[in-house]
């Protein structure tokens, strides 16, 4: 058997990934957002329904006598923390590791580009996203569509009312592939989100970015409920190239209401026998403290890379997959 020893990625691949990053960094070092270099393990993991953390276990005896560590699938708790702390533009370019599929845009380990911008909302925020991503691979000027209108547009129904997403559940059915599984599908959330990733995002444009806004209000993760229509969140989601590049939220600062959705969280878990996850008190108590309000964008460097590149596979874009790390 031939061990594979070699890089994937491309002696002139690697050195754009440098020359990328130092693109990033110019980026916001121009806009006077100061980068931070936070854990990548922690006592606490998430309790997001669709995120699961790796973990380890760690010898040495912690104050806490924690000794199951979660590496990170994200540097947006630790970030908020310091944003309590300081109030200040944040970046961070940092390594995550998710427990998840492996495939064209999926390796377990990837890079993520995570910023946090005070005071901007979430309308401001994906501006500078699409402006980022004009001066780093030349992209045109963002095309903005809600949630509701992407599917109105793509299969004709409303997703906001129950009777649209009894229609998108029907139309599921009728096809082949997912007929079985719909059939005795009941969340709704699950309908909608196969409903857009399979027929939906593949009508976006390829040549212009896409940026879709204000979810349902039960997809709004750590977002902030519209307040002119409380069935939709803040969040944001931006395509381009047939990639899902970035997710973005006006953020959440309520921790009455973090602490709820926290708590909703775990009874989906158990629901669904997944393994129940302890409630991170140190973004609680950041938030009790106050965190300013702000938005703020997690985005796949790696398959941003890929954009530039003209990469079809992450694995062509990174020193080393999983397959051979």
């Amino acid at each position: 058997m031939t061990t594979h020893w070699r890089p994937t990625a491309d002696w002139s691949v690697l050195v754009k990934r440098a020359e990328l990053m130092r693109q990033v960094r110019q980026f916001f070092y121009e806009r006077q957002v100061t980068e931070v270099d936070t854990h990548l393990l922690s006592q606490f993991g998430v309790t997001d329904c669709h995120l699961n953390n790796l973990t380890t276990e760690f010898k040495y005896p912690l104050p806490s006598g924690n000794k199951t560590l979660y590496l990170q699938t994200s540097p947006e708790y630790a970030m908020k923390r310091v944003l309590a702390a300081y109030h200040r533009d944040i970046y961070q370019l940092s390594h995550v590791v998710r427990d998840d599929e492996i495939g064209r845009f999926h390796n377990p380990e990837f890079t993520l580009l995570e910023w946090y911008r005070v005071g901007y909302d979430d309308r401001q925020l994906i501006a500078e996203v699409s402006a980022l991503l004009t001066e780093l691979c030349g992209a045109p000027e963002v095309q903005v569509v809600t949630y509701q209108q992407s599917f109105i547009d793509g299969l004709g129904f409303d997703p906001l009312t129950k009777t649209g997403v009894s229609k998108i559940k029907q139309y599921l059915i009728e096809q082949p592939a997912l007929s079985e599984w719909m059939l005795t599908e009941t969340d709704e959330d699950t309908i909608l989100q196969v409903a857009f990733s399979s027929f939906i995002e593949n009508q976006f444009p390829l040549d212009t970015p896409v940026c879709v806004t204000e979810f349902p209000r039960s997809q709004a993760a750590l977002a902030k409920i519209d307040q002119d229509d409380p069935r939709v969140a803040r969040r944001f989601e931006f395509y381009y190239r047939g990639v899902e590049l970035a997710n973005g939220y006006h953020e959440l600062t309520d921790p009455v209401e973090q602490r709820d959705r926290f708590e909703k969280d775990n009874q989906w878990r158990k629901q669904q026998d997944l393994p129940v996850r302890p409630e991170d008190t140190r973004l609680l108590a950041a938030l009790e403290s106050g965190l300013p309000s702000c938005s703020g964008v997690a985005l796949g460097f790696d398959r941003l890379l890929m954009i530039v590149c003209e990469a079809n596979s992450i694995t062509e874009v990174l020193p080393f997959s999983i397959d051979t790390a």
